[in-house]
C-alpha cells in the first residue's frame, strides 16, 4: 500500500507507491534527493530514517554498514517504505528544474584515447537541447529494456557535442559494441541527465577532486564549468591511475595548470612500469590525499571512481581528517561484464 514521506528538515511530503524506493518517488514528485548510481553502491543517497519501518533492499555492504543501519540510517535508491516515515535529507535545489528528457543521438567521433578508453562524441537533434549539471551522467537506453550510464565530460557551457569516457569491459553489453562495431553516425538513444555529482556552488570552500580511471570525465566536465565561472576557489585535481599510459588525457589537466593560478595537479600511479621512466606519486589515489592534507575540515572533497576507492577515501577522510560527511561528494563507478551500472564513464 502507499505510505507517505516527510522530508525533514524542510516539511516536504511525498507519497511513495507499491514497489517504488524513497528515492524514486522523491524524483517522481520533483523533490531533489542526493543520489548517484541508483543501485545501491555507492552511498551517496544515504540518509536518516528519524520515524517508520523500511526494507533496506539489496545494497552494497560497504556503501551501507551494519552499524549505520543501528543509527538510523538507509540508502534512499534501494529503500521502501513498510509505513509512513519521517526522513532526514539535504534537498538540492540545483537539480530541481532539470528535465529528464529521452533522445536521439548520433555518434559524432570515437577517439581511442588508451588501450581500454574510448572518447565518444555524440550529437542531439538541431532543435533538442539537454540541459544538465557539469558532472551528471546520461543512460545509453539498449535492446531489451536495459541501460547503460556514462559521466558527461563536457560542461553545459561547451554542448555542441555531448562527450563520454568509456572503458572497455571484456563481455560488457555497451562498452564491447564500442569497441568494436559501432561505427560513426550510428544512431543511439539516450535518457538523462541524472545525478547529483556536481559542484555546490553556494559554497566558498576549496575543492579536492579525486579521480580514479575514467572517473576524470565528470571531473574534467566540473572544473571546465569552475574555470568559466572564473571561480577563485582553490581546485585540486588527484588523478589515480595503474600506468602512464592509463592518463589518457594527461595534456588537458597540464594546460590547466599554466592558464590557472588557483589549480593545482598530482597524478598518482597505483603500478608505474619501468618504461614509465616515473619520477611522480605512487600508491594508492586517496593515500596522496592524506599523506598531503592533515586536517580537511575546512574543504569539499569530489571523488569518481571504483567503489573501493570512493568508500576508502570517505572513510578516511571523514574519519581521520576531520572532513564533514556532508562535504563528500561521489560518483562510484561498477564494473561488470554484463552489467555496467551507471555512472560507469
Amino acid at each position: 500500500m502507499p505510505h507517505q514521506v516527510t522530508i525533514q528538515p524542510s516539511g516536504h511530503q511525498f507519497v511513495v507507491e507499491d514497489n517504488e524506493t524513497i528515492l524514486e518517488a522523491a524524483l517522481r514528485e520533483g523533490f531533489s534527493l542526493p543520489y548517484g548510481c541508483r543501485n545501491g553502491a555507492c552511498g551517496s543517497c544515504k540518509g536518516k530514517i528519524l520515524s517508520g519501518q523500511i526494507d533496506y533492499g539489496t545494497h552494497s555492504p560497504n556503501a551501507l554498514k551494519d552499524k549505520e543501519k543501528a543509527q538510523g540510517r538507509a540508502l534512499f535508491c534501494r529503500a521502501k517504505p513498510l509505513s509512513d516515515l519521517t526522513i532526514e535529507a539535504k534537498e538540492i535545489g540545483a537539480a530541481k528544474d532539470i528535465v529528464v528528457k529521452t533522445l536521439p543521438c548520433r555518434v559524432e567521433k570515437l577517439e581511442k584515447r588508451a588501450d581500454d578508453v574510448m572518447v565518444m562524441k555524440i550529437k542531439l537533434p538541431a532543435n533538442e537541447r539537454l540541459q544538465f549539471l557539469a558532472g551528471q551522467y546520461i543512460d545509453f537506453q539498449l535492446k531489451g529494456g536495459k541501460s547503460r550510464s556514462y559521466s558527461l565530460a563536457n560542461p553545459p557551457h561547451d554542448d555542441a557535442l555531448l562527450e563520454l569516457h568509456i572503458r572497455h569491459v571484456p563481455g560488457g553489453l555497451f562498452s564491447d559494441q564500442v569497441f568494436s562495431t559501432l561505427k560513426e553516425r550510428d544512431i543511439l538513444r539516450l535518457k538523462g541527465p541524472f545525478g547529483s555529482f556536481f559542484i555546490r556552488d553556494d559554497s566558498d570552500k576549496p575543492m579536492i577532486f579525486i579521480a580514479g580511471g575514467t572517473g576524470f570525465a565528470p571531473i574534467k566536465a566540473m572544473l571546465k564549468h569552475a574555470f568559466a565561472e572564473h571561480t577563485d576557489r582553490e581546485l585540486v585535481l588527484y588523478w589515480g591511475v595503474r600506468t602512464l599510459k592509463d592518463l589518457y588525457m594527461d595534456e588537458l589537466p597540464q594546460q590547466w595548470l599554466a592558464e590557472h593560478p588557483n589549480f593545482c595537479f598530482i597524478p598518482v600511479l597505483s603500478n608505474p612500469q619501468p618504461g614509465d621512466a616515473w619520477q611522480g606519486r605512487t600508491g594508492f589515489v586517496h593515500e596522496a590525499v592524506l599523506v598531503d592534507f592533515a586536517d580537511l575540515s575546512g574543504y569539499q572533497v569530489y571523488a569518481s571512481g571504483a567503489p573501493i576507492m570512493v568508500d576508502s577515501a570517505r572513510d578516511c577522510f571523514v574519519q581521520t581528517r576531520n572532513l564533514p560527511e556532508d562535504e563528500f561528494f561521489a560518483d562510484s563507478f561498477v564494473y561488470a561484464a554484463d552489467a555496467e551500472t551507471a555512472p560507469a564513464a
